[in-house]
């Protein structure tokens, strides 16, 4: 018998007419199926809330229905915990995504008999310092499968950052922010901001300014093993998002710390996942 996590795409219906689906199946299986609350609540299946903070505990597996940012989810939940995720595509793009919905109770059925392969995927460790009861603040960390981006908070003006590496301070960066991203993460925001393409089997860090008002805008691509500080400089403060959640305001002389987790996220797959490939469809890149 094995625990397995359901992450829905709440508004799509099809994605949650499938979660009721494959619960009562998994269920006849004898296997046990839990939900954070709000997709519960979306599928009707509100005996299977688990609270988000137990949701990992003794999870064997996880199957997202919806699309890359249901993956996305899935890592904020299940954090370093090496949880295979497999992900359903309800979605459009689906980079991250592995089978389609006709798919899907083969694959789960593959995947709970060990029938697969496992790709790892780099993460990010994010600290911080949010506020805290008390008008004081507490530090926090989080994981990002894509990226955390430092931004500023109206369009009014520039932001400023300063950035060091490993301690040691690199420069000062006059933009509307700047993106921390891993490979996986190339391919998302970083890629609309001018930044490269990484092959996701590579470790490395990614700095990308977005819209730099200065002469150096390039991308900076580091080791893995760098620790990336960005300071807010600004007295207007900025705020800090990861994998396209705002989780906190900052203020001046605040710090985000960025570095590569030494837990990878283990995305489940059925045969090679050629990444030059995927690239390629997703991006109708067609022989010339």
């Amino acid at each position: 018998m094995a625990t397995v996590g359901l992450i829905v795409h709440r508004g799509r219906p099809e994605a949650t007419a499938a979660a009721r689906e494959l619960s009562e199946w998994l269920a006849a299986e004898g296997h046990q199926v839990r939900m954070p609350p709000e997709e519960a609540a979306a599928a009707s299946c509100p005996d299977l809330a688990v609270a988000p903070e137990r949701f990992a505990a003794g999870l064997d597996a996880v199957v997202t229905l919806g699309g890359d940012g249901s993956i996305l989810r899935a890592v904020e939940l299940v954090g370093e915990s090496g949880v295979a995720i497999l992900g359903v595509n309800f979605g459009r793009m689906g980079y991250l995504t592995e089978v389609a919905p006709s798919e899907a109770r083969t694959a789960i059925g593959r995947m709970l008999a060990g029938d697969h392969g496992i790709q790892e995927r780099m993460l990010l460790t994010v600290e911080f310092d949010a506020p805290a009861g008390g008008g004081g603040s507490e530090p926090r960390r989080q994981f990002a499968l894509n990226e955390a981006v430092v931004e500023r908070p109206a369009a009014s003006y520039a932001l400023r950052l300063g950035v060091s590496i490993n301690g040691e301070r690199f420069s000062t960066y006059a933009a509307d922010g700047l993106i921390v991203s891993t490979p996986t993460g190339s391919t998302a925001y970083s890629l609309s901001a001018g930044g490269p393409v990484i092959d996701p089997a590579h470790r490395a860090l990614l700095l990308t300014p977005v819209s730099p008002h200065m002469l150096f805008d390039r991308s900076m691509v580091v080791a893995a093993e760098s620790r990336l500080q960005l300071e807010v400089l600004s007295d207007r403060g900025a705020v800090l998002s990861v994998d396209g959640r705002r989780l906190a305001e900052l203020r001046e002389h605040d710090v985000v710390a960025c570095s590569a987790s030494p837990h990878p996220a283990r995305l489940v797959t059925f045969g090679a996942r050629r990444f030059h490939q995927v690239l390629k469809t997703k991006f109708g890149l067609n022989d010339r």
